[in-house]
């Protein structure tokens, strides 16, 4: 370790030369142009968390991608690359979506680890877009740095599909990467992991038929939002006010907005709280996926589903937008973004049981699919007594990068009750609590989203459809 620690005193005597270059503006659904004099990382201060701490470097990519850096005083010589959520919306790179990320998982570097994360090349949807910025911040890595002594990929809600699919990309590759660590994580895919924000995208307009208004143009609620609207997050959260009075007190509500209310969230299985923050998703980002990533083409459907809790299921039924689904966007959208399970190494994941953005019931389709892969040897899931989905308490993220890093050092797998059983330790530094159920299993995903017929999913694609889609400029899900 000694070696390590002397590697990382001369890097920070020495310093970094070179600068952030300017963003470059992605094509739209595409990729911004590779730069090919990307300047090396350059040093730069470190979030208050993590300050005399460590050394802090920031950079942009040959692709556009901004990045951040962070490696600790006492390095213990491995690395965690991580992998953010959301997707953000936006043509370019965030140069401060990476920073902030280092500020909130500063964890990870009070417990010895390097870091390293990337905003990604541009906003909007593109899982493997987004894997690959990662894979390339880790070479970035390796490249200034050295090969560290061990890897792990760290993806957080849709970066937990984005670090499973690191995994299943570039894993398979030794030395690349030695383990994964998935938190919150929107494991159920594309193709099928925002059918309940369908389902919430027709019932809201059924009830309040102002997501567009009678008087506005009209568009299929697949789109989410039509390609020329003007509508703000704010005008969004005006018409949700006007339809439910959700920012109301009860008392202010009135019947009818209270019955709207009721009966959306009855039908949709959602959360009051985050209500707002899952129609946006289904208004923007449905739009992003659908105009910009796969050509105008629909990969949504809820033609067939049964909506019930409503006071009037019937009519309900009878009045509420059906549509199916193009099989081509489905395919695309699959192949993007779902997951095959094919891992060979270890996974592990930390889900709160009451999430209310990324339900825990992900975690019952990621168990399915590794099992139909027949690689639930690599895969240990924990869950917590936790209502969040954002961050879950410091002293559980500090215990299972420990967990699996001894997972990869001796091989042997741990189990829930053990896992829980180490968090004590960490909450003696943390005190964030630990709030491990090592005796909970979700449902099956079924039982929480409504399920529905599908068109081509990837992998289902033969060699000669997955090489036909490469090859179709400016369609599917582009870089």
């Amino acid at each position: 370790m000694d070696g390590w620690r002397t590697r990382a005193r001369e890097w920070r005597r020495a310093g970094v030369v070179g600068c952030a270059a300017v963003a470059l503006l992605g094509t739209l659904g595409g990729a911004p142009t590779a730069r090919a004099d990307a300047p090396r990382p350059a040093t730069a201060t470190c979030p208050a968390e993590l300050v005399g701490k460590a050394t802090c470097y920031t950079g942009q990519d040959k692709n556009g991608a901004y990045y951040a850096i962070a490696v600790p005083e006492d390095w213990n010589g491995s690395l965690v690359v991580h992998a953010h959520g959301g997707p953000d919306l936006g043509t370019s790179s965030d140069p401060q979506r990476s920073v902030d990320d280092l500020t909130r998982w500063s964890v990870m570097v009070d417990e010895g680890y390097a870091w390293a994360g990337s905003s990604y090349r541009r906003g909007g949807y593109g899982t493997r877009m987004a894997t690959e910025d990662t894979e390339n911040v880790r070479r970035l890595f390796v490249g200034e740095f050295g090969k560290p002594r061990r890897t792990y990929v760290h993806g957080q809600s849709w970066g937990g599909d984005v670090a499973a699919k690191v995994v299943e990309t570039y894993g398979k590759t030794r030395g690349r990467y030695d383990g994964a660590l998935l938190t919150s994580g929107v494991l159920g895919g594309g193709s099928r992991g925002y059918d309940y924000r369908v389902d919430l995208r027709v019932v809201y307009q059924y009830y309040c038929q102002n997501h567009p208004r009678p008087t506005e143009p009209q568009y299929p609620l697949w789109q989410g939002l039509r390609a020329d609207s003007t509508m703000t997050s704010a005008g969004l959260r005006a018409r949700l006010q006007e339809c439910t009075g959700v920012d109301s007190p009860a008392a202010e509500r009135t019947a009818l907005q209270q019955r709207n209310l009721d009966d959306i969230l009855a039908v949709t299985r959602l959360p009051e709280r985050t209500l707002e923050s899952h129609l946006r998703f289904a208004t923007f980002t449905f739009r992003d996926i659908v105009r910009d990533r796969l050509g105008g083409r629909n990969p949504f459907s809820n033609k067939g589903v049964r909506y019930t809790g409503s006071h009037d299921d019937k009519a309900l039924n009878a009045g509420v937008e059906r549509f199916a689904a193009d099989p081509t966007a489905v395919r695309d959208l699959s192949y993007d973004s779902d997951l095959t399970g094919k891992v060979s190494i270890p996974v592990l994941t930390m889900h709160a049981i009451d999430d209310p953005t990324a339900f825990v019931e992900h975690e019952a389709a990621y168990r399915a699919t590794a099992e139909g892969a027949g690689r639930e040897r690599y895969l240990v899931q924990t869950f917590t007594r936790e209502s969040e989905h954002s961050a879950l308490s410091d002293s559980e993220y500090a215990n299972d990068i420990s967990v699996l890093d001894r997972w990869v050092r001796t091989g042997k797998r741990p189990t829930a009750r053990s896992i829980a059983g180490s968090c004590a330790a960490f909450d003696r530094t943390y005190a964030t609590g630990c709030f491990y159920d090592p005796g909970f299993r979700p449902a099956a995903y079924a039982t929480r989203v409504r399920p529905r017929p599908g068109g081509l999913r990837w992998p289902a694609m033969t060699a000669a459809q997955e090489k036909a889609w490469s090859r179709i400029p400016g369609v599917g899900i582009a870089p």
